[in-house]
C-alpha cells in the first residue's frame, strides 16, 4: 500500500472527534489554505488537496470506519462481488469525482470500492490487497503557459486563449501573480482539467518587486535642483507628487498604496527612482546658463 496518511492529524482532530468537530476543523483549514487566498504560494494548492482528501474520508461514516480499520494495517480484505468485503460488510462504490486529485494512498485504500464500476484495470501483481481490480479513472490533466501583460495582470478581467481549435475566455483575478496557476475544469483536450501557469511579460516602464512596483522617472536637472511638482507614471495613470529640492539621480520616492494588490486587500507602494536629464541639443542660452552655474559651483 502507498505511504500511510494520518487524516486526523491533517485536520488536527482526535480519532474520536465528532462529525461536527471534523466539519469545523475542515472549514477553518480550507479557508486558511485555499489557493485563491494564497496567490504565489505553490504549496497552498497541495495543502488544500490534502485537507480536502482528509475531510472526504472522515466526513463519510463508511469511509471513516474502513479507514480506521484498515488504513494503517497495510492489509485490506479482498472485495467480493457486489461491493461486499470480508465478513459480508458492504460498501458503496467510490465515484470518479471522489478520486479527484487524491493521493496514491487514498486510491490504493478505496480503489476497491469501485470494483463494480467502469474504469481501467490495475493489476497490483499480488503486492496490493486488491489483486486485479477495476478502479475509477478520469481524463488526464494538461498544463500550459499563459503569457500576460503586466497591466492586464494588474487589472484582471476576461482574456481569450486558444486551446487546439477552441477559443476559451479566461477570467484573470485582479493582481494575479507571476507563477500563479489557474484551473479550467474540463477544458483540456480529452475533457481533463487545464492548468494555466501565468507568466508576466516584461513591461517597458514598470517592474514588479514583490508587493511594490518600481519605475524610473526622468527629471530635468533644474527641477531636481529647485524642487517642484513632478508627474509620475503609476499602474493606473500619471499622478502628481512633490520633488524635494536638491534631489540627486538615484533618489527613490515612495508613493504609498500605488503598488501591487496584496492578498489582504491592501496594496504595495510605487517606488519612483529619479534619473536626472540635461538637454540633448541645448540652445546657446541654455549653454550660457549652465556655464554660469558651473562657475558658481567652482567658486563656492
Amino acid at each position: 500500500m502507498a505511504t500511510y496518511k494520518d487524516y486526523y492529524q491533517t485536520l488536527g482532530v482526535s480519532k474520536d472527534a465528532a462529525k461536527e468537530d471534523i466539519r469545523r476543523a475542515f472549514r477553518k483549514l480550507a479557508a486558511k489554505h485555499h489557493p485563491d487566498r494564497n496567490p504565489g504560494d505553490e504549496g497552498a494548492e497541495e495543502r488544500f488537496k490534502e485537507i480536502n482528501e482528509a475531510y472526504t474520508v472522515l466526513s463519510d461514516e463508511e469511509k471513516r470506519r474502513f479507514y480506521d480499520q484498515y488504513g494503517s494495517t497495510g492489509s485490506v480484505p479482498p472485495f467480493q462481488p457486489g461491493g461486499a468485503g470480508a465478513g459480508g460488510a458492504g460498501y458503496r462504490p467510490v465515484s470518479p469525482e471522489e478520486f479527484g486529485d487524491f493521493s496514491d494512498f487514498f486510491q490504493s485504500l478505496f480503489g476497491g470500492f469501485g470494483a463494480a464500476r467502469g474504469g481501467f484495470t490495475t493489476d497490483f501483481g499480488g503486492a496490493q490487497p486488491f489483486g486485479s481490480q477495476r478502479v475509477a479513472t478520469r481524463p488526464a490533466t494538461a498544463e500550459a503557459r499563459l503569457d500576460v501583460g503586466l497591466l492586464d495582470a494588474f487589472r484582471g478581467g476576461p482574456t481569450n486563449i486558444r486551446v487546439g481549435d477552441n477559443s476559451l475566455e479566461v477570467t484573470l483575478p485582479q493582481g494575479v501573480r507571476d507563477g500563479a496557476k489557474l484551473r479550467l475544469k474540463g477544458q483540456a483536450p480529452g475533457g481533463g482539467n487545464l492548468i494555466l501557469q501565468v507568466r508576466h511579460l516584461q513591461h517597458p516602464t514598470f517592474r514588479l518587486d514583490k508587493d511594490d512596483v518600481r519605475v524610473s522617472v526622468r527629471v530635468p536637472a533644474p527641477l531636481a535642483a529647485v524642487g517642484g511638482t513632478l508627474r509620475v507614471p503609476t499602474l493606473e495613470g500619471e499622478v502628481e507628487t512633490t520633488l524635494p529640492a536638491g534631489s540627486s539621480s538615484g533618489r527613490v520616492m515612495r508613493l504609498r498604496g500605488q503598488g501591487w494588490p496584496r492578498a489582504d486587500g491592501g496594496r504595495g507602494d510605487l517606488l519612483a527612482e529619479v534619473r536626472l536629464t540635461v538637454p540633448e541639443g541645448p540652445t546657446q542660452e541654455q549653454l550660457g546658463l549652465y556655464r554660469q552655474l558651473l562657475e558658481l559651483e567652482a567658486a563656492s
